[in-house]
């Protein structure tokens, strides 16, 4: 008891923290989100290495100049995101939506939630998902999978930064798809993003950017046996602001083959990432999990560690 009551007042005084920085203007956010990120690529720390890395996997005909430059401006729009996101967990939502310059495909989506059995939003690492989540969440009820930190102040953290109005937290376990089934049922919006890497077991070996990768089938399942139609969205950096897209998922993402519907799905996150990949969250380590009797071995190790 005692140790949970510690959690919970780091947890809270990190969103103090959190707070602090959210005040600042738009602008000085970027900017000093910016300057942090590339102090970490000039420190040579983790996350620049493992962007590095991915940047030498998915685009191999890169110059070595030309990947230290492409990987300086993913660190500076990752310490920019990280900024951004601060200002979304701790601001109104009124503050949150004001950010929106722009909405592309609106009609989809409301086309989507008319045929009345709920809509699966497949929202990438790309850009701002946190304001995505405020924007959908201003509009219906929003159910959103999320992995629960290991250590128990991290919950605590994320529970006060993403359980506003309208938001219904689900983790991301075994019985997640209950939840969502009753939340779908009800015609409601549920978010999951797709290029997490799931544990062993949860997923299919699908292609994405040219190499096989362990890839969530919970939105493929999720979309077959509910009827529910998918659509991707996100919410990309712009000046003043964001501009939020939702655009159609391909027929094959509810596929009873998992791995046509698993590379359909990456195949679609692909394409979004590279509208502009300095804002795609390469500093993930993506291409851990190899196939079993690939022979491949992790590609992040030792360096990346």
């Amino acid at each position: 008891m005692r140790m949970d009551l510690l959690h919970e007042w780091i947890g809270r005084g990190l969103y103090a923290v959190a707070w602090l920085i959210g005040r600042l203007p738009l602008g000085v956010q970027r900017t000093l989100g910016g300057f942090i990120g590339s102090v970490t690529y000039r420190l040579n720390r983790r996350p620049t290495r493992v962007a590095r890395r991915n940047l030498q996997m998915v685009e191999p005909g890169l110059s070595p100049d030309e990947v230290e430059r492409r990987v300086e401006q993913i660190l500076r729009a990752t310490g920019s995101n990280a900024m951004e996101t601060l200002r979304i967990w701790t601001r109104p939502r009124a503050d949150n939506l004001a950010l929106v310059r722009e909405v592309h495909g609106d009609a989809l989506l409301r086309s989507a939630s008319a045929e009345g059995r709920g809509v699966i939003l497949s929202a990438p690492h790309y850009g701002n998902w946190e304001l995505l989540i405020e924007y959908l969440a201003s509009r219906e009820p929003f159910s959103l999978v999320y992995r629960v930190p290991e250590k128990h102040f991290g919950d605590v953290f994320l529970r006060l930064a993403r359980g506003g109005e309208n938001v219904q937290l689900v983790p991301a376990e075994a019985n997640a798809m209950r939840p969502l089934f009753r939340a779908l049922k009800a015609g409601e919006t549920v978010g999951i993003t797709p290029d997490q890497q799931p544990k062993q077991g949860g997923g299919e070996f699908a292609p994405f950017f040219g190499h096989q990768a362990l890839t969530l089938s919970l939105i493929p399942k999720l979309a077959a046996r509910s009827g529910a139609p998918v659509v991707f969205g996100y919410a990309e950096p712009c000046p003043g602001g964001f501009a939020i897209h939702f655009e159609p998922s391909p027929d094959t993402i509810a596929d009873d083959d998992l791995a046509v519907a698993t590379a359909a799905m990456n195949e679609r996150v692909e394409a979004i990432a590279r509208r502009d990949m300095s804002h795609y969250l390469w500093t993930y380590k993506r291409f851990s999990r190899r196939p079993p009797g690939s022979g491949e071995t992790n590609p992040y190790r030792p360096d990346c560690y």
